[in-house]
């Protein structure tokens, strides 16, 4: 499946997205290559959603996306830090960042994982759980393509419209498939199966969908949905404090299990610290 590109402005910005995309991303195969001792897993980037005009999703009795998501990224970036990490995060208040923005942060700062984390929503209020999600431009199903077009919506002319064929899409989505997708695949399992380990939490599974925000960086990457603030129930627990500790810890330990096991691919020695 293509991305619909040739539309006026909102064709031309995500094909100039596309084209930055492109040319970047084998620089990282350059690099890689030219790295006899790479470096230990040392960096993440944290990407709270949405923020400032752009609320995201808002829950029955008013919980919006935004602030929850800000929360939990700033919960998580404490505890990562006590555990020796450089943490960056793309926003530290309430304020919209563009596509670009978001991905221009990761790939400046060479991180070794970018986790953008949101809160789910639906029309209806029955849907709850916990969703991961890594690039794709195929959807596993009709359900995670709705949720990548609804969290791409907040990004505008950037946005991805399915439907046409387009050499340039498939040469990102070849890029895609090529450059860290085992290891993002490998991050949102067990950010997933950490996280679906809290309470009573529904897992609904890893799933690729079309994220614009993990299409432009040069790293893993895996984009959290960690639970539907349209659920009433969800919603309650989710406006607790100690659900979002709970929340945080969980993503802290599946940081610490990716970074074991990648370090130990590039034949360095894990930190113990990081790995608890």
């Amino acid at each position: 499946m293509g991305l619909q590109t040739e539309r006026g402005g909102h064709g031309r910005a995500l094909r100039g997205f596309m084209l930055a995309c492109v040319a970047l991303m084998p620089i990282a195969f350059v690099e890689a290559r030219g790295e006899p001792d790479p470096d230990r897993f040392d960096v993440v980037v944290l990407d709270a959603g949405h923020g400032g005009h752009d609320e995201g999703a808002r829950g029955p009795s008013g919980l919006r996306e935004k602030d929850l998501v800000l929360d939990v990224t700033q919960r998580l970036a404490k505890r990562l830090e006590r555990k020796g990490v450089t943490v960056i995060l793309t926003r530290t208040e309430d304020r919209f960042l563009s596509l670009e923005e978001r991905t221009a942060v990761a790939n400046d700062a060479r991180a070794d994982l970018f986790v953008s984390i949101h809160a789910n929503a639906s029309k209806s209020r029955k849907p709850r759980g916990i969703e991961t999600y890594f690039a794709s431009l195929e959807a596993t199903d009709d359900a995670a393509r709705a949720t990548a077009e609804r969290e791409n919506s907040a990004f505008g002319a950037a946005a991805p419209n399915l439907g046409s064929d387009d050499p340039l899409a498939a040469i990102l989505g070849d890029l895609i498939a090529t450059q860290h997708l085992q290891e993002s695949s490998e991050f949102a399992k067990l950010a997933q199966n950490e996280l679906a380990d809290i309470g009573r939490a529904r897992s609904r599974g890893v799933k690729q969908a079309p994220f614009v925000v993990l299409m432009g960086v040069r790293m893993p990457a895996s984009l959290l949905e960690i639970g539907f603030v349209t659920n009433p129930e969800e919603e309650k627990g989710l406006k607790r404090a100690k659900r979002r500790d709970e929340i945080a810890r969980a993503i802290s330990r599946a940081i610490g299990a990716f970074a074991a096991r990648y370090d130990e691919r590039r034949g360095i020695e894990a930190k113990h610290s990081l790995a608890r």
